[in-house]
């Protein structure tokens, strides 16, 4: 295993971590822009369509996938500045 693939492994565990903190934010902020309820609705919620359970989950899955993918890459980026080799 590469040096910098070893290096990059606790650098990828706080990023994630932030990064699901960054998403769940950015989710949040999208979720009152399309003029919904304060609060995404969950799978279970009755009082809430399907429709909108299935758009919520939608958008969700868009935004955490866009965030993780651009905090890991910028990660990535960061080690190979440091160390001069792609963490991967």
């Amino acid at each position: 295993m590469k040096a910098s693939k070893i290096a990059y492994k606790p650098v990828g565990l706080v990023l994630g971590a932030t990064s699901g903190m960054i998403a769940s934010a950015a989710f949040q902020q999208a979720w009152k822009m399309l003029g919904r309820h304060d609060d995404a609705p969950d799978a279970t919620d009755e009082h809430r369509t399907w429709q909108e359970v299935l758009i919520a989950a939608a958008l969700q899955g868009a935004v955490f996938a866009v965030v993780k993918a651009a905090v890991d890459r910028s990660g990535a980026a960061t080690i190979r500045r440091l160390t001069g080799t792609w963490p991967g």
